[in-house]
């Protein structure tokens, strides 16, 4: 009891924990206040589902969907597979994707369903997924393309925990993986007789991060680990910040290729939902947290949450480069720094000497 004590004090007297407070509240309560904005002065919501449209049978659009296994992931596997798409469920855990498969099979008898175990923190372990998905595609005679990606996996982590690879585990997760799946599974969004998208979920907190560089220190999270307090909430501002910069560069690089928007690429911003991200948090701070988001009417649960996702993944090409937030089909303006060209190109070009130096390391082993 009194270890669990000093432990909540310990982080309540940190930094961190100040900047959550203010920093991520302030951020949350702008994002809204945009919406409000929206409302009064003309509202900003696009239409939803345009060119996939989800069939029974062989035929069915293919979602794949990382940290499928709990969360907004879980929610979105559910609301995606009611909808008539093919789901495909990525996690770390084995155990926890056959629990969740069955569970979407108990509510909806006609999901059709697949898992594999990945984890994006790791290089070996996404190509591996890459290579299992083309393979499961080709025995089950399905046409080879996806149709929707969703990188939905994220982790809140409270400690330095280096990858295999060298990176800082939360980057790795957050932002550097998804990058990863995402550069090695584009041929099959591309492949895709229909339009296909690319949904990157993203967070309000990003509004609190700043970047100073976004050099391959910066962008692996090696220059965090000579810090005496590990500083995980600025490292999860800067993972958000760098799926977006991400997203909109992604978005320019195709439209400066193919103009029809055949793949588009999304942010979805679930807003604050209880999931257990912040489970390595002390339990006593998460539950104040919780509780004064609710009293304050902004915690949502996974399925509410995950209404932007959905909105995202199923929003016609013509949305490529948005900012979801909210539901019901409602976008807004992220910030001023996430839309900064020249960073972007900055980290897109970093990103890829990155995944360059990786393959090749692979293909040498």
């Amino acid at each position: 009891m009194m270890r669990e004590v000093k432990e909540v004090l310990c982080f309540v007297c940190s930094s961190e924990f100040w900047r959550m407070v203010l920093f991520w509240n302030i951020a949350l309560v702008s994002s809204y206040f945009q919406l409000l904005k929206a409302r009064i002065f003309g509202s900003k919501s696009t239409s939803i589902s345009g060119s996939i449209n989800p069939q029974n049978g062989s035929s069915r659009p293919i979602c794949v969907i990382t940290g499928a296994t709990s969360g907004l992931g879980k929610a979105t596997a559910f609301a995606l597979a009611e909808k008539g798409f093919y789901v495909v469920l990525v996690g770390r855990s084995s155990q926890l994707l056959s629990e969740t498969l069955k569970e979407i099979k108990n509510k909806n008898k006609d999901a059709q369903l697949k898992s594999f175990e990945a984890d994006m923190s790791s290089f070996e372990s996404i190509f591996t997924f890459k290579n299992s998905l083309e393979q499961w595609l080709s025995d089950s005679a399905l046409h080879p393309s996806i149709q929707v990606l969703v990188n939905n996996a994220g982790i809140l982590a409270t400690s330095s925990r280096p990858t295999i690879d060298g990176y800082d585990r939360m980057i790795a997760t957050n932002y550097v993986g998804p990058f990863f799946l995402t550069k090695l599974l584009l041929p099959l969004l591309k492949n895709s007789n229909v339009p296909s998208r690319v949904v990157n979920v993203t967070s309000f907190t990003h509004h609190s991060a700043f970047i100073q560089k976004l050099d391959k220190d910066s962008v692996t999270g090696v220059c965090f680990s000579t810090s005496n307090q590990y500083p995980c909430a600025r490292i999860y501002e800067y993972s958000k910040l760098c799926l977006l910069l991400f997203s909109y560069e992604l978005h320019r690089q195709l439209r400066l290729i193919d103009d029809s928007s055949h793949v588009s690429v999304i942010a979805a911003d679930p807003g604050f939902v209880k999931t257990n991200i912040m489970r390595e948090l002390p339990c006593y701070i998460t539950s104040m947290v919780f509780l004064g988001f609710k009293i304050l009417g902004l915690l949502q649960s996974p399925e509410d949450g995950a209404e932007s996702i959905i909105d995202a993944a199923l929003s016609t090409p013509e949305t490529s480069g948005a900012y979801y937030f909210g539901g019901k089909g409602r976008t807004i303006e992220s910030s001023q720094v996430s839309r900064d060209p020249k960073l972007a190109k900055q980290l897109w070009e970093t990103s890829c000497d990155l995944f360059n130096d990786l393959q090749l390391l692979h293909h040498h082993n």
